[in-house]
């Protein structure tokens, strides 16, 4: 089946296979690797994209349910210069990561989250990333680098 995708603000256009996951068709059909395979049952959180701008677990998706749709992954959120994104930022300077398996899941649900809602305290960052399981960090390092992404965007606002 003929679909059009726009990945991180590039238009694919692919034959794709009506049973191939939207998580399988960005690594293979469309070469970005950034967005983990982790348990294909929606429980880990490592594939997880922006879909139109909303957090997705992209192991649970046709790609084509998305046909015409825009989806963000982490190789979406650096500018065009390099520069990371403030939560890729928040997540190096408070190490938020060990292994970093979970972490493009983890960075995309936080960005979602920190859209929702700019300002969250540490019981909302928690309930917003509840869905992504990291097996190597605790947490708390992850907590602390999603409040210090929400602080500096609203000092940069």
């Amino acid at each position: 089946m003929e679909m059009t995708l726009t990945v991180n603000g590039t238009s694919h256009t692919a034959d794709v296979e009506p049973r191939t996951l939207l998580v399988h068709h960005i690594r293979e059909g469309i070469g970005l690797t950034g967005t983990n395979v982790g348990c294909d049952t929606t429980s880990c959180g490592a594939c997880t994209v922006l879909l139109d701008g909303q957090s997705i677990k992209s192991c649970t998706v046709l790609a084509v349910q998305v046909d015409g749709q825009s989806v963000t992954t982490i190789e979406g959120l650096a500018g065009a210069d390099g520069t990371m994104h403030p939560v890729q930022a928040a997540f190096r300077e408070h190490h938020g990561l060990q292994c970093g398996y979970c972490t493009p899941g983890m960075v995309m649900a936080a960005v979602s989250l920190l859209a929702e809602q700019p300002n969250p305290d540490e019981r909302a960052v928690r309930e917003g990333i509840e869905g992504n399981l990291c097996r190597c960090t605790g947490y708390h390092n992850i907590v602390q680098a999603v409040l210090s992404a929400a602080s500096a965007q609203e000092g940069g606002s």
